[in-house]
């Protein structure tokens, strides 16, 4: 990832956030955290206090067993872990559920811890439900509120207007604080928007790869994102209904991407091959 001041690769530590809920079409963009910090060995530094934030009559905390037979409560909070890499700089992850309260003053904690651990660039990570095919590529967008960042990453300025989640607040709370921000969003094909979306967060973890310009191992997404397919074309293909209307979501996604010369798109592509390969096998 380049930083604001164009010097290359982003050296310091970044922060990753993502929050089950409105935020979270699919669970693409938490399961996109969520492997991160298994195949990065990410360690939890810290958590927030969920009784400060959460109605727990809307997130209820959970009863089960423990591996010493004891039964545990568990209760929805919002872990901070640090993923270390020597000479690539270190990944901080946040993962969460969207509180119910205190939204500034969650996003005060979680930006105090940040900057304890030395972030300057804060990445927000969310999925929506969209008009978008399954059969094909899932769009993936990066935006910034930031000038710098836009110029030095190519990206997009920030357009939406309208009701926010708890990551277009973190962004914004950022940004205020004098750090990089910047948000990417996976679309989610709304007809089938029951979680998980393994292609959804294969697509974001394509993305973000790109950002930080650190290989992401990818196990067993490709061929969980290839079944996923499998599976609504299956489905696709007993409702006539269903079957037209993905058509159609076809035909307007070929008819809008035929402009593109798609040369970035390869680029890009042989980018990652090229970092997968000096990095480790991309399966690992």
């Amino acid at each position: 990832m380049t930083d604001a001041l164009g010097r290359g690769p982003l050296r310091g530590p970044v922060m990753l956030a993502a929050f089950e809920g409105w935020n979270d079409a699919g669970s693409a963009a938490t399961q996109s955290l969520i492997h991160l910090h298994e195949v990065w060995g990410a360690e939890q530094v810290d958590e927030l206090d969920p009784e400060e934030y959460h109605d727990f009559q809307v997130n209820r905390p959970t009863v089960g067993v423990a591996e010493d037979g004891t039964r545990r409560i568990t209760w929805p909070t919002t872990s901070i872990a640090v993923a270390p890499s020597p000479g690539e700089g270190t990944v901080v992850l946040v993962h969460g559920i969207e509180p119910s309260m205190r939204w500034r003053t969650y996003c005060a904690e979680i930006l105090d811890a940040a900057e304890r651990l030395g972030v300057r660039t804060v990445v927000t990570v969310g999925a929506l439900l969209a008009d978008v095919p399954h059969t094909r590529p899932i769009p993936v967008t990066a935006t910034s509120e930031d000038g710098s960042v836009q110029d030095d990453l190519g990206l997009d300025a920030t357009t939406y207007e309208g009701p926010t989640g708890i990551v277009g607040v973190l962004q914004h709370e950022a940004a205020r604080r004098g750090m990089h921000a910047l948000s990417v969003w996976s679309a989610v094909p709304h007809y089938v928007a029951h979680p998980p979306s393994p292609k959804a967060t294969l697509a974001l973890l394509a993305r973000i790869e790109e950002l930080l310009g650190r290989p992401v191992p990818l196990g067993d997404l490709p061929e969980d994102a290839e079944a996923w397919q499998h599976g609504v074309d299956e489905l696709a293909a007993e409702d006539a209904e269903i079957a037209e209307y993905v058509a159609q979501l076809e035909e307007a996604k070929d008819t809008a991407d035929l402009p593109e010369a798609s040369g970035e798109a390869i680029a890009r592509e042989f980018e990652r091959y090229l970092r997968r390969r000096d990095g480790g096998p991309a399966t690992g």
